[in-house]
């Protein structure tokens, strides 16, 4: 069908590439435009098999990923990346080093045996394809793909199953959920001066964050609160990453850390971050492993709730791009204590599902376009109250 998403897999395991074209076969919207077995031969197919979005490993001879990502940024591609990335420590550098370079989003690879361990990432690995295909099919006025009705997928065992079957409509619905129902929210004070901001952001969040971090103000004087879904063992160099950009200094968040002005702490990979006000004025972030909440640890939910009890109608609450609904609850406790609240806007979101959930719940008083809202954070951080 001309409306579907076509992805490049490039993948030098041939076991790989197979299973990988399975899991995009078998999904209703997608359909494999081409394999390569190395970043070379890649780049020799993009034209002829003209992919709405790439699916790249990182080790490969003669060519690897990150090799390839510099010629695909040398010669303006654009084709949005999916790199698929180990968990090592190595792996985290390289993978952040991948979104240095342009890549949209990453899956940490299983370890283990390929064969069995591969198929745990598809419900992770095709909405992003999903994602980030229809954000390149839209940018080139191609036609979408609109689902149907559609019998469940089979799993890359080739079993029908609730873990690893997902239909076109279920993918729809994962990325654009259905409009909830509103809760209306009687703020209990007036805003007052900003003294922190909190961020909730997933799905194409490390793209969005180096947009929003390097347009931030360097004067802002309020500490910066970010919770990123991402897996463990990548969040100290992808905050590393950031600080390379951003006029205010980005660390990855430690346990006892003291709030700073001026400072942003990004969340700890599959740890929640929350923060306590001491009673010499002082606030200090925890880490901790309590259960999951809204599905993800770290949740935003859960930082939202935090900083709401903390700081009331001091703080700003901003949702980003993301699937699902974390941190869209929480956003109108901040609302409720008499805090602001912003979102992302459809338009700029690859995924508009946090954002949407939280302003069909009424919990966002505006909405902003992704090239706006380090600026926009800024001027409300800097407008008295």
């Amino acid at each position: 069908m001309a409306d579907e998403i076509g992805v490049l897999v490039v993948d030098d395991s041939a076991l790989m590439r197979n299973l990988i074209s399975k899991m995009v076969e078998d999904t209703p919207g997608l359909k494999v435009a081409g394999t390569a077995m190395n970043g070379k031969f890649a780049l020799q197919k993009i034209q002829a098999a003209e992919p709405d979005v790439i699916c790249l490993d990182i080790e490969m001879p003669e060519m690897n990923g990150i090799e390839f990502l510099r010629e695909w940024r040398k010669k303006a591609i654009g084709i949005p990346v999916i790199v698929l990335s180990s968990v090592a420590e190595k792996g985290a550098a390289v993978t952040v080093e991948a979104l240095t370079l342009g890549a949209s989003d990453f899956i940490q690879k299983p370890g283990g045996s390929v064969s069995l361990d591969i198929a745990n990432v598809k419900d992770q690995l095709t909405p992003l394809l999903v994602a980030w295909g229809t954000k390149w099919r839209k940018k080139n006025n191609k036609p979408l793909y609109t689902p149907s009705a559609a019998p469940p997928v089979q799993s890359a065992e080739g079993q029908a199953g609730e873990k690893g079957a997902r239909s076109a409509v279920n993918i729809h619905n994962l990325l654009y959920p259905k409009a909830a129902a509103p809760k209306p929210v009687t703020p209990l004070r007036r805003p007052a001066n900003t003294e922190i901001v909190a961020i909730g952001i997933s799905t194409g969040g490390p793209d969005a964050l180096r947009t929003v971090f390097s347009r931030l103000d360097p004067d802002l004087k309020v500490p910066i609160l970010v919770v990123q879904h991402m897996p463990p063992g990548f969040t100290a160099e992808f905050a590393k990453s950031l600080d390379r950009i951003c006029p205010l200094e980005v660390k990855e968040a430690a346990e006892g850390d003291v709030l700073k002005p001026g400072q942003i702490l990004i969340a700890q990979g599959a740890r929640h971050l929350e923060i306590e006000k001491k009673g010499t004025g002082g606030t200090i972030a925890h880490i901790t492993e309590t259960p999951p909440v809204s599905g993800h640890r770290p949740s935003a939910d859960v930082l939202f709730a935090s900083v709401a009890m903390a700081y009331q109608n001091h703080a700003l609450g901003v949702i980003m791009t993301g699937m699902g609904s974390d941190g869209a609850h929480q956003l109108g406790t901040i609302m409720r204590e008499g805090g602001l609240t912003i979102g992302q806007d459809e338009a700029t979101a690859v995924v508009y599902g946090m954002p949407r959930v939280a302003h069909e719940l009424g919990h966002v008083q505006e909405q902003v376009p992704l090239d706006k809202m380090g600026r926009r954070i800024s001027q409300i951080v800097k407008t008295q109250r």
